[in-house]
């Protein structure tokens, strides 16, 4: 399992319209083969700064089976126009500890 983390910039003012549109496009990214979860945090001291998390089975669910999908087209469509600066998109795996 891994986690695709993402620091969101909204545009100000716009943080309520994205919120919404955040809410529709859920939808497209659950419908993935390799999806298990994802959240959005919104920022306690920056009014504009949200962090997405989401959990994939392995880094090619986001990066292949998400980003190539006709799904991914629509969340595009839907929240893309939103973010200033353009976000950096990293993935994660867990460390064992034992």
């Amino acid at each position: 399992m891994m986690v695709e983390i993402a620091a969101l910039y909204i545009k100000n003012g716009q943080e309520a319209s994205f919120e919404s549109d955040f809410k529709t496009a859920s939808q497209y990214i659950r419908s993935i083969s390799g999806y298990h979860a994802h959240s959005l945090l919104k920022c306690m001291e920056q009014e504009n700064k949200y962090i997405l998390w989401v959990h994939w089975e392995k880094l090619e669910d986001h990066t292949i089976g998400f980003r190539q999908s006709p799904q991914y087209v629509h969340w595009k469509e839907l929240l893309h126009h939103y973010y200033e600066p353009f976000p950096v998109v990293e993935h994660y795996q867990e460390v064992s500890l034992t």
